[in-house]
């Protein structure tokens, strides 16, 4: 699996841990296409990045209009900048790959014009 493809993995599995309120360790666990061997990059943008959630959360909150907060945004956004946030702190590639990746992901997955926001979140971080 490539970096892309284990960061859509990771977008998918926090979207879930959000969603249903489930321990990202459990989302983990139950994927097929993990099976029971998670790689040191995929339990960072996952594991690690849950354990730092708070912090992530407030950095966001912090570059959001005054009437946006992190838990505004839909699970899926929230899951991108979390992931991204978390690479951008760990360094696990340059920044510009990161928020690429990350808008990436946003035109996938979003509606049409949420990259736009994403990455206006990730350049201000």
């Amino acid at each position: 699996m490539n970096r892309h493809e284990t960061r859509e993995l990771a977008m998918t599995s926090l979207y879930q841990s959000f969603l249903l309120e489930k321990d990202i360790k459990r989302v983990l666990l139950e994927n097929e296409k993990i099976g029971n061997k998670v790689s040191p990059f995929l339990y960072t943008i996952t594991i690690d990045a849950t354990s730092n959630l708070d912090a992530y959360v407030e950095r966001i909150n912090s570059v959001l209009k005054d009437d946006w907060t992190f838990e505004r945004l839909g699970y899926i956004e929230r899951a991108i900048l979390v992931i991204a946030l978390c690479e951008i702190e760990f360094e696990t590639a340059q920044r510009q790959v990161i928020i690429d990746e990350a808008v990436v992901l946003a035109k996938k997955y979003c509606d049409d014009d949420t990259y736009k926001f994403i990455n206006g979140v990730l350049d201000k971080l």
